[in-house]
């Protein structure tokens, strides 16, 4: 999914959001860019319906990782890494604006997440360095006018 849309509803957001969960596999890594407040957490919580997360997903701001168990129909897993056969599908909802470079995104598990087949939505990925694989998904939120507007790019 590529393109520059503009959305003016959480409704909206999510319609988006949708869109791309038809698209992800385990293993993929979602930037999320945009400041305090652009609707990245918005865009997560629709993601994460769409892929099947029952329960409340909120800003991992404090915490800086949350685990989500999806349903294992909401996903190909045909597609599944060999090492992540046996368990459960999880979307991992990560914020790393409190972490100050590689060494510290590494301690929270990063590369075992990827291991086992984690969908991984990153938020301030420039945190992460050269540990944000190539073929990761970019989106872009800016704030408009209008209290729910927002200009969203995917990239």
């Amino acid at each position: 999914m590529t393109g520059a849309f503009e959305v003016a509803s959480v409704e909206e957001t999510w319609a988006l959001a949708r869109r791309l969960a038809a698209e992800l596999k385990p293993g993929d890594v979602v930037c999320l860019e945009g400041d305090l407040g652009a609707g990245k957490t918005t865009f997560t919580q629709g993601l994460a319906a769409a892929l099947g997360v029952s329960g409340r997903v909120t800003s991992p701001t404090f915490c800086i990782v949350q685990e989500h168990r999806l349903q294992s129909t909401a996903i190909d897993c045909d597609r599944m890494p060999p090492t992540a056969v046996d368990r459960p599908l999880l979307l991992v909802h990560i914020d790393l604006y409190r972490l100050h470079g590689e060494d510290d995104v590494l301690a929270i598990g990063w590369e075992d997440y990827l291991a086992e087949g984690a969908i991984l939505v990153v938020e301030w990925p420039e945190r992460a360095g050269s540990l944000i694989p190539p073929d990761a998904r970019h989106i872009v939120f800016t704030h408009l006018d209008g209290e729910e507007s927002r200009r969203i790019v995917f990239s």
